[in-house]
């Protein structure tokens, strides 16, 4: 009986690391399919070159990664139209927070964001009401300015945007406290 127990442990934690690569390289896909818009060359298109490099460090699969360049630039019809997405909200201790996103549907992610910040006593800012505190820079956003808040509000902060980074069209998270920068979360 020991075996078998033994395999079913092995299944589970196979199963789980899988499913966490499943998630890493869907949010890679969505990343060079809104770059492959901007055409199929990655000697001419930067922000292709620099998506395909990240799949590679993941080891996402070649076969992968040419479909996603071929779903950007319209060759393949297959997973409907891709967008860009930016939210906002004011996080614990008042930090800023931006949240970066690549969707096929607005309306289920911005469901999915509302949700996890609801289980915190949290909501979305209106457009604009965070993105004072930030500067737009070549990697994607950097605070002009950080905070400093309390080790309770970081820890608060740290398991939301655990939560926020789980869902699979978040491609980038950042904030403006101090201590705690998520630029880049999870990656």
């Amino acid at each position: 009986m020991s075996g078998h127990s033994k395999w079913a442990q092995i299944k589970h934690q196979k199963g789980t690391a899988d499913a966490k690569k499943s998630k890493v390289f869907a949010k890679l896909a969505h990343t060079i399919f809104i770059a492959g818009k901007n055409g199929k060359d990655p000697a001419m298109n930067p922000s292709l070159r620099e998506a395909i490099s990240k799949a590679r460090e993941m080891n996402m699969p070649s076969d992968n990664i040419q479909r996603a360049i071929k779903r950007g630039t319209g060759e393949l019809k297959e997973g409907g139209f891709m967008e860009e997405v930016l939210y906002e909200f004011f996080g614990p201790g008042g930090c800023a927070v931006l949240i970066e996103g690549i969707t096929d549907n607005k309306n289920r992610t911005l469901g999915e964001i509302r949700h996890i910040l609801s289980k915190h006593e949290l909501q979305l800012a209106g457009t604009g009401s965070c993105l004072w505190a930030f500067e737009k820079t070549s990697e994607g956003w950097n605070p002009k300015h950080t905070i400093k808040i309390s080790k309770e509000d970081r820890e608060k902060l740290k398991n939301l945007l655990e939560k926020i980074d789980e869902l699979e069209d978040v491609q980038d998270i950042t904030t403006n406290c101090e201590i705690l920068n998520y630029d880049n979360f999870g990656h």
